[in-house]
């Protein structure tokens, strides 16, 4: 009984890696079309990042094309940038461990969805240095749409979230004169929509946490000068994704303070 059930987890979580990188690849090719001005909907095809040639089946499946093709474009022989291999096996890598830690539930869904959201944000900032304001504030609508369903005070902690996302970001931008920018600001009113203010408090902190240790050695280093452009976004991305894994304990440290029930979906 115990194998069957270890077995059934596995599986799962084998189906959920895939899923993840199949997300991981649309995502990719999204932010990356949106980048270039070009459709992701519609009859719009996939094709060769060198040569244009339209791509088949076989050449889209998640990570599998990649390896199988050796890392070259079928047709022309030029290489595949990796940011398709890695988008894929992040988002699958992700998405199941979100599954681990929360399970078939509402936790794991707005987990996933913010994730997801992060990743696209994540890309076009590192593409041009651009967050989108409506890819940004998706996340929000959808976030604070599924908490409408939960409750006044799910709703309004939803509210608050996005506030505080906005307001911090904001603050920042108008104090150093424009240091950073305002689709920084939408992409934490987005997040802080759907997941509380209390995780996107915590993911604010880790997310200038992660910047500073990228950026402070490289600045010792003399790679970048003070002053230099720094994509902010790809650094929420990740504080924000952590605190979908620590969330809870980071509250549960903090409760005096803030109050141990971090609040749909996460209790």
């Amino acid at each position: 009984m115990g194998s069957a059930l270890f077995d059934n987890n596995i599986i799962s979580v084998i189906l959920m890696f895939a899923g993840g990188a199949g997300a991981g690849s649309f995502i990719n090719a999204a932010a990356m079309r949106t980048v270039a001005e070009r459709k992701w909907w519609g009859r719009e095809r996939s094709v060769c990042d060198s040569c244009g040639h339209v791509l088949s089946a076989a050449d889209l499946a998640p990570m599998l094309s990649f390896m199988f093709l050796k890392g070259k474009c079928r047709y022309c022989g030029k290489p595949i940038k990796l940011r398709h291999f890695f988008a894929e096996v992040i988002s699958g890598a992700l998405t199941a461990a979100l599954f681990c830690r929360w399970g078939v539930s509402g936790a794991m869904l707005v987990s996933v969805l913010v994730m997801w959201f992060s990743l696209f944000n994540a890309l076009t900032d590192l593409e041009n240095g651009y967050i989108y304001d409506s890819a940004a504030l998706s996340l929000g609508v959808v976030g604070l749409s599924l908490r409408a369903f939960a409750g006044r005070g799910v709703l309004l902690d939803g509210i608050l979230g996005a506030a505080l996302g906005f307001g911090f970001i904001a603050l920042i931008i108008i104090v150093s004169g424009g240091g950073m920018g305002w689709g920084d600001a939408l992409l934490m009113a987005g997040i802080g929509g759907a997941v509380g203010w209390k995780y996107c408090a915590f993911g604010l902190y880790m997310g200038f946490i992660a910047g500073g240790i990228v950026v402070a050695p490289m600045l010792a280093a003399r790679k970048l000068k003070r002053g230099d452009a720094v994509p902010l976004g790809p650094f929420l991305a990740v504080g924000c994704v952590f605190t979908l894994f620590a969330g809870n304990m980071l509250v549960a440290r903090f409760g005096e303070l803030i109050g141990y029930n971090p609040g749909w979906p996460w209790w």
